[in-house]
């Protein structure tokens, strides 16, 4: 079959992958000009690494791993180390084989690991869908047009497709009531860690390799505004983390300010009672996203675009039971993902000074 899927992230990029191998003709297209690889390193947990080795990238994998959640330190003020984060405190793992790797690396091997029937488009993305039941018409932004057998949406939280096809993402969305952001400080502070909090908001610096992360959380109701608008989310958080020059918080947001590739957005979840609808199908982010607090988003997506893959080559002329079948197999890890999501923001972004207190006597217990 001919198959579309929208969006180049890891969801989009593992479809490619699982969907070319088994024969289908797929093309990707990214809003994008690149690959998005900024942003902390990732998690390949529990059943995505088999599915990894069946993918023939586990090895690749294994050999870029990194650990960044190892002995950080939490601060005060000053930059005085209060408290430890030891390995495994926070988001449990799926099992001791767990990798942690640059997004970076992963998007490069992903992409290195697509089949020659599969086509990568930058700078292109859907316009309109009109699904004709033997077939979908599709309207590019570029004013292209092409009809598929199959349009796959891996296009994220704010997912395009799934507002076209499924309505608003407001019917789909669970605000976590917290935000995060993430910029790339100077190489000169490689090498550097720390978290810094008050009531409600953690920032700070973490370092693998030869990359530094400045990192903010802050907790907040829903904010009302276009998560394109690069300069209305530094607005946001500016403002939210104006009035303290303390530690390295000027250095910080300094960064935040001038980066052209902040990450800022909101702490969610997408619910939905099916992730198909006639020809479309959703993976990753875009039909279940579990919030960078699991720590399975991107094991969900690998582990997801493998079962719609198997799932077709078991149904070839059934699209409604190939639907259905991956979704009754993958739902299982999803609910377990969602359900995980509570477990860092507690610990990483205590919302009072008494939860501040007693997270740091309680990490002081743990390393005695």
């Amino acid at each position: 079959m001919r198959i579309l899927v929208s969006g180049a992230g890891m969801a989009g990029l593992s479809a490619g992958i699982s969907l070319g191998a088994t024969g289908h003709d797929v093309t990707i297209i990214e809003r994008a000009h690149h690959l998005r690889t900024n942003g902390s390193p990732i998690d390949i947990r529990g059943p995505s690494l088999e599915v990894a080795g069946a993918m023939g990238i586990l090895d690749q994998i294994k050999q870029h791993r990194v650990s960044l959640t190892e002995l950080v330190g939490f601060i005060d003020g000053t930059g005085a180390v209060i408290a430890k984060l030891p390995l495994g405190v926070g988001v449990v793992n799926d099992s001791v084989d767990d990798i942690e790797i640059p997004r970076e690396d992963l998007a490069n091997i992903l992409r290195n690991a697509m089949p020659p029937s599969t086509t990568l488009i930058f700078e292109e993305s859907i316009k309109e869908l009109v699904d004709n039941g033997d077939g979908v018409d599709v309207t590019f932004v570029s004013g292209r047009e092409d009809r598929f057998d199959i349009v796959v949406g891996a296009d994220g939280l704010h997912s395009l497709t799934r507002r076209l096809v499924f309505g608003p993402e407001g019917d789909y969305l669970k605000h976590l009531g917290l935000y995060i952001a993430l910029t790339t400080l100077p190489t000169a502070s490689i090498g550097e860690r720390g978290i810094l909090n008050w009531p409600g908001h953690m920032i700070g610096i973490v370092s693998y390799r030869t990359t530094t992360l400045g990192v903010m959380n802050f907790r907040s109701p829903w904010i009302d505004y276009d998560y394109r608008d690069l300069e209305a989310q530094k607005r946001i958080l500016l403002n939210e983390y104006a009035g303290h020059g303390e530690w390295r918080v000027p250095e910080i947001l300094d960064s935040a300010r001038d980066d052209p590739e902040l990450y800022f957005d909101s702490i969610s979840q997408i619910h939905m009672p099916t992730w198909h609808s006639g020809r479309t199908v959703l993976v990753g982010d875009a039909a279940h996203c579990a919030s960078p607090l699991s720590g399975r988003g991107t094991a969900a997506a690998i582990l997801g675009a493998w079962e719609l893959a198997r799932a077709l080559e078991r149904y070839p002329d059934d699209l409604t039971a190939a639907f259905q079948d991956y979704e009754t197999k993958h739902r299982p890890y999803v609910t377990h993902a969602q359900s995980s999501a509570g477990l860092g923001g507690d610990l990483l972004i205590p919302a009072t000074r008494a939860d501040l207190d007693a997270r740091n006597r309680r990490l002081r217990e743990v390393a005695s």
